[in-house]
């Protein structure tokens, strides 16, 4: 179909509590993490405190190298403010919709805060649903019936909640689509659930609604609608039982072995897998985030030094929630401990090959990945960019030692296949370049009127060499966050998706919220993370030295310090706060042609639904987020992706409400009254006019 919306790239998701939640999501999704007290309780000084003795613009200038660890990183730059806006890329195709024109691509009428129980869009736009949970990938799968449901059934259905989205290209209209499935929320998938005593059937379609779909889809003619291909050899189920490769240095350490996996090569299945990301070779990046919910007993572990490393990751608890350790005793860490150390890493996934083994990459970290977003460095090698979703945790980077080979098609997949698995993997550093007097914690603007600053890429591990006393390569690589403690890497405020610009290159992180931040004991506000008790989060914008994704220092500024707009202490990229949507929790980005970022939201603290918001980085419109979009009650906004013919969103966990049940629905999307709420993937596009 012609191209109507000037839209393209694929975006991700997350996880809170600590803001507008339910108790019940915050259970189910990531163990109640907010109700703990955060892993994190490392005493690393902010890196403004480091320096507050020295001019912070002087030492730039100098490139002084900035803290242990940092060895050359030299800061190399002439200022800490941020770049110089780059000139706006040339517009394809035209505005998508009617309304007050913001600039190219952004031309819709935004939607107004709102608490429907539906996908509420622009005037102009049309919209349906592309799949949701239960819908056959096979022929002869059942149809969904929630009570009828069976582990079999549901290993050929589409899985349950789902998070990252991507599509990638197929040719005559059809496209492959690729879809993380996070979390079960039992007591929305079975009537009469006992979430004290589960019973092995739903346990077992709980394995079975975790993984990973890939599914073909095609166009409806002139719409902007995709429609499953049921049966096509392409569509693939990988769930809680499906094989997973390790690879990598970390690959048959003695550490992943098992008593199923003696070899400590061969894992069976991928948990909680949140973003994800495409790669330039034409594979799929899904990010394992709150694995540490599923493993029971580390509570007992008695030796120091593993249940410090549980401790770390959250993982020191008694019984899990959905007690699939009363099933499997390799959910129990007293009778597997090893179990937990092969999930936490960045899965690669070739959608292209049903019969190719997804690959854990190692050699990227172990942590709560949100997601991983690739750029190409200046020499041909690949840029990965990675958050640990978790209070006070931090922004990592891995860059290759191997070029990419260039192409999508089979031949470059081969080529690629091992890129990933050698490389340096950093952790941020960061500088803020106003007095630390002036953050005060409200969110107020320095004297300067920015928040920004500059920092530093502190290598942790390269190939079999570690850069952190006392931990072996493999150590760090499996130990990550320690080994992040031990260099002092700067806590930020729940660091979710991270993705490059495919226009200028500058990195933006959302930052979706901390109420820890500032609270008795806790690490107080920074200029990289502004706001004590911050419920709203917050949009960093990074630009490496040199605009080389292989540098070790880089620029920084805040593009949004969310909120309400009547809030003085927000902050719109300097765009007029009296003509924005508010937005609240951003959670994933992405981009589309234009160069414009696309936000999602997860736990709006103001009250509305979470929401699809855009924003334009360049320009005199800079900063002007416009709300395209809102989802139903209890959901969160995931995905997205935005391409030149359609805006697509993964509606997750619709329904999730305290108290909800089968019986008793929160929600009735997406199949109306008398129905069960369904996670699933809507599709939106311009009608013709």
């Amino acid at each position: 179909m012609p191209s109507l919306l000037p839209f393209l790239s694929p975006g991700r998701s997350g996880s809170p509590c600590a803001s507008g939640r339910a108790a019940l999501t915050c259970r189910m999704r990531c163990g109640d993490a907010c109700a703990h007290d955060a892993p994190n309780t490392s005493d690393n000084a902010y890196f403004g405190d480091v320096a507050t003795a020295m001019s912070r613009r002087g030492l730039l200038r100098t490139g002084a190298v900035v803290g242990a660890g940092a060895a050359a990183a030299g800061l190399a730059l002439a200022t800490a403010a941020p770049a110089a806006a780059a000139p706006a890329v040339p517009a394809k195709g035209r505005p998508g919709g009617p309304g007050a024109g913001t600039g190219k691509g952004l031309d819709f009428v935004p939607v107004a805060p709102n608490t429907r129980d539906q996908v509420t869009v622009p005037p102009g736009y049309a919209q349906a649903v592309v799949m949701a949970w239960g819908d056959p990938l096979f022929r002869g799968t059942p149809a969904f019936d929630v009570d009828r449901q069976s582990a079999a059934a549901q290993k050929k259905q589409f899985g349950y909640n789902n998070d990252f989205l991507g599509l990638l290209p197929l040719g005559r209209g059809q496209y492959l689509m690729v879809v993380n499935h996070e979390y079960t929320s039992e007591q929305l998938m079975h009537r009469g659930y006992d979430a004290a005593h589960p019973t092995r059937e739903q346990v077992e379609i709980g394995w079975a609604a975790h993984g990973l779909s890939v599914v073909v889809v095609e166009e409806e003619r002139g719409t902007g609608a995709l429609k499953p291909v049921v049966g096509h050899r392409l569509n693939r189920r990988l769930h809680t039982q499906s094989t997973f490769e390790l690879t990598g240095p970390v690959a048959g350490h003695a550490l992943v072995r098992t008593k199923a996996d003696p070899r400590g090569r061969t894992v069976l299945g991928t948990l909680n897998n949140c973003g994800g990301g495409l790669t330039p070779w034409g594979t799929w990046l899904t990010a394992e985030e709150n694995f540490n919910q599923y493993f029971a007993n580390g509570s007992s572990v008695t030796d120091a030094t593993v249940l410090a490393r549980l401790k770390r990751y959250g993982a020191a608890g008694s019984a899990t929630e959905r007690k699939w350790e009363r099933f499997d005793d390799r959910f129990d860490l007293t009778k597997e401990p090893n179990e937990i150390n092969r999930f936490g890493w960045i899965v690669e996934v070739d959608p292209y090959d049903p019969t190719s083994t997804p690959k854990k990459r190692t050699a990227l970290g172990r942590f709560k990945h949100e997601a991983a977003e690739p750029q190409l460095t200046k020499d041909g090698r690949v840029a990965m960019y990675m958050g640990d979703d978790e209070r006070f945790d931090y922004l990592y980077k891995f860059v290759s030692d191997g070029k990419v080979a260039r192409g999508a098609d089979d031949a470059a997949r081969r080529r690629n296949r091992d890129v990933l698995d050698s490389g340096t993997l950093y952790v941020a550093r960061f500088l803020g370049n106003s007095s630390v007097a002036e953050i005060d914690g409200t969110g107020a603007l320095p004297s300067d009127g920015a928040f920004d600053g500059a920092g530093v890429w502190v290598p942790l591990v390269s190939g079999t060499t570690s850069y952190v006393k006392g931990m072996t390569a493999e150590e760090v690589l499996l130990f990550t966050r320690q080994a992040a403690d031990i260099v002092g890497a700067t806590k930020m405020d729940r660091p979710e998706d991270v993705e490059p610009s495919p226009q200028t290159g500058k990195v933006y992180v959302a930052l979706t919220n901390n109420s820890n931040r500032g609270a008795a004991g806790q690490t107080p506000a920074d200029e990289t993370n502004p706001r004590n008790a911050n419920k709203h989060g917050h949009v960093l914008e990074l630009t490496e030295l040199d605009d080389d994704g292989a540098s070790t220092a880089f620029t920084w500024n805040l593009l949004l310090v969310c909120g309400d707009p009547k809030d003085p202490n927000t902050y719109w990229g300097g765009f007029d706060p009296r003509r924005v949507s508010p937005i609240s929790c951003p959670d994933n980005v992405a981009f589309d042609p234009h160069g414009n970022l696309w936000i999602s939201t997860d736990g709006n603290a103001l009250g509305s639904h979470d929401g699809l918001f855009a924003v334009p980085l360049e320009g005199r419109n800079r900063g002007q987020v416009k709300q395209f979009l809102t989802v139903p009650t209890g959901a969160e906004t995931c995905g997205p992706w935005i391409d030149s013919d359609r805006v697509m969103v993964c509606v997750q966990h619709p329904g999730e409400k305290d108290g909800a049940s089968v019986d008793a629905p929160a929600s009735q999307w997406p199949d109306g009254p008398g129905s069960v709420p369904r996670p699933g993937v809507v599709a939106v596009w311009p009608r013709r006019r």
